[in-house]
Formats: structure tokens, C-alpha cells, sequence
């Protein structure tokens, strides 16, 4: 099983709509079996709570739903992960220090990445933006940068692990 870990500051707006969205799109794809998903946050602010409602209201538009609540990073959590995938730039410095230090290396490239790294539409750096003090429409434009970039490292992913679907695909769509 494939353990992919998505990484954001609160783990209430992005992190959690992260792992929603790129649980729905395996699952659409027939791969269900193949991956555990999960998000955490960098700091502690929002441990045992639920993603924000801004953050629900976008998931339960596109037909998604979360029971995910908020956690912290931890050394379990990080060295179960086989790909870590980061919103933002000062995250994903965080994440690396921690796994620097605790690997006495860094990581490798393919298990600790920024998200967008993936994002068909855009080259270079580029981060998801935290919505969190944004109107509804920022979370909107999220789940679409997130959709987008979760297509694309599902392909790498079954590029890189050699994966099949699963025999007992779920087909409905």
C-alpha cells in the first residue's frame, strides 16, 4: 500500500481538501487498494477538529465528503508516508528540516514534494494559497488547483510504483 500524506499549516483548509480530493480521484480511477491517504498540519492550532465549514461547503459541492479532523505531523505519521506532498513553500521547509533532521539526510525528491510540483498549468514554484482569511470563492479556486495536480500525481504515481487497477474496481462514477 502506497501512503501519500498531504501537508498544510492548519490541516483544516487545505491539507484535508487535498486528501479528499485526491481520494476521490484514485477511487474514480480504480485504485482505491493501492493507497492509504491521510493530511496533517505543520502546527497544532486545529488538532481533533474538523476541516472549516468553508472548506465542507466546496467538498460537499463537488459531491465529496471528509471525516478527516486535524493532526500534527509527527515522526509516525512522516515516516509512514511514502510521498508527502506540501501546499506551500514555508511548509514544505518545515517538513524538510524535520525529515533532515530525524533522516541525518535530506529527503528524496520523490518523497517529499510541493503538490503543484505536479500541476499541468504551471512550471516553476508554485504554491496553493491558504484561503483561510479569503471569501468561499478562494476554496473554490483551491479544489480546482488541487483536482488538477491530484490527476497528475496519481499519473506519477502509477508510472512510478508499476500499479494496476484494482480487480474489484468500484466503477461507479
Amino acid at each position: 500500500m502506497i501512503n501519500v500524506l498531504f501537508v498544510c499549516l492548519g490541516n483544516i483548509c487545505r491539507s484535508p481538501m487535498a486528501e479528499s480530493v485526491f481520494r476521490e480521484v484514485v477511487r474514480k480511477r480504480g485504485y482505491s487498494g493501492s493507497f492509504k491517504i491521510d493530511s496533517a498540519g505543520t502546527a497544532g492550532y486545529h488538532i481533533g477538529k474538523q476541516p472549516d465549514r468553508r472548506t465542507l461547503e466546496v467538498l460537499e459541492t463537488h459531491g465529496l465528503k471528509t471525516t478527516h479532523h486535524g493532526q500534527k505531523i509527527d515522526d509516525e505519521l512522516l515516516s509512514e508516508a511514502d510521498h508527502i506532498a506540501v501546499m506551500d513553500e514555508a511548509n514544505f521547509e518545515d517538513v524538510h528540516n524535520y525529515l533532515h533532521k530525524k533522516l541525518k539526510r535530506p529527503p528524496a525528491p520523490e518523497k517529499l514534494f510541493l503538490i503543484r510540483d505536479f500541476d499541468p498549468e504551471v512550471r516553476g514554484v508554485h504554491e496553493v494559497p491558504d484561503p483561510y482569511y479569503e471569501p468561499i470563492e478562494a476554496f473554490e479556486e483551491v479544489y480546482i488547483l488541487l483536482e488538477r495536480s491530484s490527476e497528475a500525481l496519481l499519473d506519477h504515481l502509477i508510472d512510478l510504483h508499476q500499479l494496476e487497477p484494482d480487480p474489484e474496481r468500484d466503477e461507479e462514477e
